[in-house]
């Protein structure tokens, strides 16, 4: 395994996931962890009944010691210049999955993704979507039949109200990373 590996944390719109997510990222980051945050413009730029775009840029500031890469502009020196080893998309939304499975990359987070990518490593995905088990299982398909694409495991997260939702266990990020760096998926993917 790569010894101290940069790791590029980027989250999209599921801000319902976002207390669970920083906690994870700020968990990797007191444990010496190097993260490099990212945030979709929407993400950065939103605020939600789960919070204030701003409180939760501070956070991943203060977390991480950097500032937050929130432009296509600031993303796109990440492939040339080999700046992550590992890029986590958490939560990583059902627009954020459909983009990536269709090759688009029109936004901070999408851009990061094909930027690393182009250096052979590995994007690790923690999915947040109420349509995963619908319109979004496609490009889950898809994403899983790629080279270079780790998932999260993750669960249904209420099938009786929510029958094709899918949240993945964030606190598992840590683990998926550290075998995506093995070029392994963590087992197993859903349960």
């Amino acid at each position: 395994m790569i010894r101290n590996p940069r790791i590029g944390f980027a989250l999209c719109g599921s801000f319902c996931t976002f207390e669970r997510v920083i906690g994870v990222l700020e968990g990797m980051t007191v444990a010496g962890m190097d993260v490099y945050p990212i945030m979709s413009e929407v993400s950065a730029a939103t605020d939600t009944r789960f919070g204030r775009a701003e409180d939760f840029e501070a956070r991943l500031v203060r977390a991480c010691g950097r500032p937050v890469i929130k432009t296509i502009h600031d993303a796109e020196p990440i492939g040339p210049k080999k700046l992550l080893d590992v890029l986590v998309i958490a939560p990583c939304t059902g627009n954020t999955l459909g983009k990536l499975a269709s090759g688009i990359a029109d936004s901070a987070v999408t851009l990061a993704a094909k930027a690393h990518l182009r250096n052979e490593r590995p994007v690790v995905i923690a999915v947040s979507s109420n349509d995963a088990l619908a319109a979004n299982a496609a490009n889950i398909g898809a994403l899983l039949n790629r080279r270079g694409y780790y998932f999260v495991p993750m669960t249904q997260d209420d099938p009786v109200k929510k029958p094709r939702s899918i949240v993945a266990r964030m606190e598992l990020i840590p683990e998926t990373v550290a075998e995506a760096l093995e070029g392994r998926q963590i087992e197993p993917i859903i349960g």
